[in-house]
């Protein structure tokens, strides 16, 4: 399947009766847009290669995000391959991918928005910066579930179900405002905020997303699209990293309407006490 989808990555993927885009196109906005890949993969410092790796630090351990760029090992890796790494996580050799890389999510990007990013991944600038492996202080599954054999692509509307789609497989946005006691918990803490991340710029806690009190409930569709794409609270005072704001700015409209119908539905919870 995925040797068929790579297959016909010179066609275009209608996105609305009146534009299309290649699917380079589609991947530049995805990695530089929503997927925010470089809030990760490049370096948090001035001048800092773009998609050059870096370090993270994580919930008892620190993170070596790896270089991406085509001087990188992905060089030698097929489409497949990446692409499979990507959904997967899953390396051509065997070995699995860990946090923070949002595995259990990416499980469930569309084939066309996955074979979207492989393409693009394999046009930005390469860099060159030495590899360092990840020291886990815990022990990486075998894999993250059975091999996938494909995605249906997701309508791009202003819908729950699309707004979910980009919250979910393709932001991640539920990946850290879920987590409890530095993992995912979506069956009890489904966006419900609450992880402290530290960093040059202080502390920050992930913001409660569902519909109580204590998350959106009060806000306006205007001012939760401000915060997520302008880190800018209602007061005007600016949000703290590192959510990835610059590349949230680069949404559209479309995508951060149906963001915010898709989290509205998010059964209310209180802040962690």
């Amino acid at each position: 399947m995925l040797k068929q989808i790579f297959g016909v990555l010179g066609a275009v993927l209608p996105i609305s009766g009146a534009m299309a885009e290649t699917p380079v196109e589609r991947g530049a906005y995805l990695v530089e847009g929503p997927a925010a890949c470089g809030n990760c993969h490049t370096a948090p410092m001035p001048g800092a290669p773009a998609y050059g790796g870096a370090e993270i630090p994580e919930h008892g351990f620190v993170a070596q995000v790896p270089n991406i760029t085509p001087a990188s090992r992905i060089a030698d890796w097929s489409d497949a391959e990446l692409a499979r790494a990507i959904r997967e996580g899953i390396r051509p050799d065997g070995s699995v991918i860990g946090p923070p890389m949002p595995i259990g999510l990416y499980r469930q990007l569309s084939d066309s928005d996955l074979a979207a990013i492989v393409a693009y991944v394999r046009t930005l600038e390469p860099v060159e910066t030495p590899f360092k492996a990840t020291e886990y202080p815990f022990d990486l599954p075998p894999a993250y579930g059975p091999p996938i054999d494909s995605v249906a692509e997701m309508a791009p509307e202003v819908s729950v179900e699309y707004g979910a789609y980009l919250a979910g497989p393709v932001a991640h946005c539920i990946e850290c405002h879920s987590l409890k006691d530095g993992r995912p918990d979506i069956a009890g803490n489904l966006g419900g905020g609450g992880h402290a991340w530290e960093g040059p710029w202080g502390v920050s806690v992930a913001a409660n997303l569902t519909s109580h009190a204590d998350g959106l409930a009060n806000y306006s569709d205007a001012e939760i699209k401000a915060m997520i794409s302008q880190g800018v609270r209602p007061d005007g005072s600016p949000m703290k990293p590192p959510m990835g704001y610059p590349y949230y700015a680069r949404m559209s409209e479309t995508d951060l309407d149906a963001i915010v119908m898709y989290l509205r539905t998010l059964p209310p919870l209180p802040d962690a006490q």
